[in-house]
């Protein structure tokens, strides 16, 4: 029960989709593994920052300090702890926003790669399909039991789409609307 079958890889998928599985994960480790020393140390702290642990020692910290103010002014918000309240609020608020700037600018870069990597696979699997399109048509033609006839989709689609003369339409169309 054990034994997984031929052509089988980890976790019961086909072995071509664990390759595939496989190859995604080492894109994102190839990212994450590129990442300086201070970057990783922001990542986690913006992880950590990302929790809802964090959300509530915060608001506990800020209670506490606002109810021990209080009690120590005797109720009046004008003394200085209270500006040092605000002064620390800002301050964190401040450093918190870069922190996540700084993480949403690396993973933004991932998400270009990804992006650039899909319209590679896009464009390869259009050449691959133009090919195999010509390849039956030519197969269509030299069987004998077939017969030989013109087909003018199978030709247009037997050919490969020039990424150039897509994006010049898709301009060109973006530009009508505006």
């Amino acid at each position: 029960m054990g034994e997984r079958a031929e052509g089988e890889g980890a976790a019961g998928l086909s072995d071509h989709v664990a390759r595939s599985v496989e190859t995604v994960a080492e894109f994102h480790r190839q990212h994450y593994r590129r990442a300086s020393r201070p970057q990783r140390a922001i990542d986690a702290v913006t992880n950590r920052l990302g929790r809802p642990a964090a959300l509530i020692a915060v608001v506990a910290i800020l209670g506490i300090w606002a109810g021990l103010a209080m009690a120590m002014a005797g109720g009046r918000v004008d003394q200085p702890i209270f500006a040092w309240l605000e002064f620390a609020a800002t301050v964190t608020a401040l450093v918190i926003s870069m922190l996540i700037l700084v993480t949403q600018r690396r993973e933004d870069e991932l998400a270009e790669r990804r992006a650039q990597l899909t319209l590679e696979l896009a464009l390869l699997a259009d050449t691959k399909s133009a090919k195999i399109i010509e390849l039956l048509e030519e197969l269509r033609r030299d069987h004998p039991d077939v017969a030989d006839r013109v087909d003018a989709e199978s030709d247009a689609m037997a050919t490969p789409t020039d990424a150039r003369t897509v994006v010049a339409a898709m301009d060109a169309k973006a530009e009508a609307r505006k």
